[in-house]
C-alpha cells in the first residue's frame, strides 16, 4: 500500500498548489515567503509521499505540513517582522473597474483579517476559506474544539464592525 500513498501524493499535489499557497499567505503574510512555504511543504510531501494514508484528506495532511514547516522557521529565526511582510492585499488584486468597490471591501476584510493574532488568523483561514469542520480544524491545530469555536467568535467580533458599514450590513441600524 505504501505505493499507493506514493501515488496519490505524486497526482494530487498540483491540485492543492493555490489553496496551499493563500494558507501560506495567511500564516506569513507574504507572498514571496508563501511561494517558499508552498515549494518546501511540495518537496517534503515527496519526500514523505510513503506516510500518507490513502482514502484520507490529501489537503489537510499538506495544510499539516504547511504548517510545521512556518512553526519550524517561525521558531528557528524567532523574527517575525510584521513590518517588513508585504500586505496580503497587496498581492491579491482583483482586476476589472466593475469590480471596484469588491476589491475596497476584500482589501479592507484582508487587512483586518491579516491584522488578526496568528491563532486566530490561522482558525479563520482553515474553517471559512478552507472550509474544515470545526473538528478537523482543533485536530490540525492540536487543540480542544472549545478552542477552534471560541477562535472563530473571537475573530469575528473583531471582524464585525465591517459589515456594519454597507447597506447590506444595516448602517444606521441600532445594535
Amino acid at each position: 500500500m505504501p505505493q499507493s500513498g506514493d501515488q496519490d501524493v505524486r497526482t494530487g499535489l498540483a491540485t492543492h498548489l493555490v489553496a496551499l499557497w493563500r494558507f501560506g499567505l495567511v500564516l506569513s503574510g507574504n507572498g514571496q515567503f508563501a511561494e517558499e512555504l508552498v515549494q518546501a511543504t511540495c518537496l517534503r510531501a515527496l519526500e514523505r509521499s510513503h506516510q500518507f494514508i490513502p482514502g484520507t484528506r490529501l489537503d489537510r495532511w499538506l495544510f499539516a505540513i504547511e504548517r510545521s514547516i512556518w512553526l519550524n522557521e517561525v521558531r528557528a529565526n524567532k523574527v517575525r517582522n510584521p513590518v517588513e511582510l508585504e500586505q496580503a492585499e497587496n498581492v491579491l488584486s482583483f482586476d476589472g473597474a466593475r469590480q471596484f468597490e469588491t476589491n475596497i471591501l476584500a482589501a479592507q476584510v484582508l487587512r483586518q483579517v491579516q491584522a488578526l493574532p496568528a491563532a486566530l488568523r490561522e482558525t479563520v483561514f482553515l474553517v471559512y476559506a478552507e472550509g474544515l469542520s470545526y473538528a478537523e480544524a482543533a485536530d490540525m491545530l492540536a487543540v480542544p474544539i472549545g478552542t477552534v469555536m471560541s477562535r472563530l467568535a473571537s475573530a469575528r467580533l473583531r471582524l464585525a464592525h465591517l459589515n456594519k458599514d454597507t447597506p447590506e450590513g444595516g448602517a444606521g441600524e441600532a445594535s
